[in-house]
């Protein structure tokens, strides 16, 4: 059964997202179905799940670009692409860091694409500048400003795919493996980056990753989605394997009654899910 639950953080609870009924077919497969969904502002949400599980396919239909066969999806209570939703929702999508060796862009120029949009087509103002700049102080890049984006470690040019989604002003901010190829160290720093964004900033985050370790550590609510929700609510809640089993529908091989739960004592926290090929759930 689906347990839907709605966290509000810090001093903002206003609704942002609002998903409701809504099943998704892909190639004629259903991927999704009856998905029920409420956060508010200033959340940080982790949806975890396996390949196949409708992770992205959820993902690309709040950004609009997935089509439900039913169901509402409501941003601001607003649709998908809508006029009044234009620059207050930010993807950083897993590719967002593999670019071009040959494509000549300072981190300066990269984060300035995201002040672009259909009222600000040519060169940013002087507001515009100033905020490029200040958001680069926010994800640690100053000493980088100049340099071109291809030189760059992996979790530097991630962090310059948070810039850059930070500077359309997104209220919300939604993340595909945004972790995939980045070390450890850079890891934990933009993790913990992202939740100072969601307590200091009031940002909303919703990401998807495989690295449930690091996800508990971080995120404020989690998700588990496989076709339904299978689960919603705080990390200290998220199932242990058993349990976990028992919600996906899997039998236990082996009959002892004592086996899961000495499974289940043992690997708590261990539980790891891997993506596909190419960001593919």
């Amino acid at each position: 059964m689906d347990t839907v639950q709605s966290v509000s953080i810090g001093n903002c609870g206003e609704e942002i997202l609002n998903v409701s009924n809504l099943s998704v077919f892909r190639s004629g497969s259903k991927v999704i179905d009856e998905i029920n969904l409420s956060i508010a502002c200033g959340e940080f949400v982790g949806i975890v799940g396996p390949n196949g599980g409708g992770k992205s396919t959820l993902i690309l239909t709040i950004l609009g670009i997935l089509k439900p066969k039913s169901g509402t999806v409501r941003i601001y209570n607003q649709l998908p692409l809508s006029k009044g939703v234009t620059g207050k929702v930010g993807w950083v999508p897993q590719t967002a860091s593999k670019l071009p060796t040959n494509v000549h862009i300072t981190v300066k120029e990269f984060i300035t694409l995201g002040t672009l949009n259909a009222k600000s087509f040519f060169l940013p103002l002087k507001k515009e500048r100033l905020k490029v700049k200040k958001i680069i102080e926010i994800v640690g890049l100053e000493e980088y400003t100049n340099t071109r984006i291809t030189h760059l470690s992996g979790g530097q040019r991630q962090r310059a795919a948070i810039g850059k989604a930070l500077a359309s002003n997104a209220d919300l901010i939604l993340m595909d493996e945004p972790m995939v190829g980045v070390d450890r160290e850079s890891r934990n720093s933009i993790m913990k980056l992202l939740d100072g964004l969601c307590h200091e900033q009031n940002k909303t985050i919703v990401m998807i990753s495989h690295d449930l370790t690091s996800i508990k550590q971080t995120v404020h609510r989690m998700i588990y989605l496989e076709e339904k929700i299978r689960f919603d609510g705080s990390t200290i809640d998220f199932p242990g394997l058993s349990k976990l089993a028992k919600l996906r529908g899997i039998e236990p091989t082996h009959q002892e009654t004592d086996f899961w739960e000495t499974k289940d004592s043992e690997n708590k926290d261990t539980i790891i899910l891997v993506p596909g090929k190419d960001g593919e759930e």
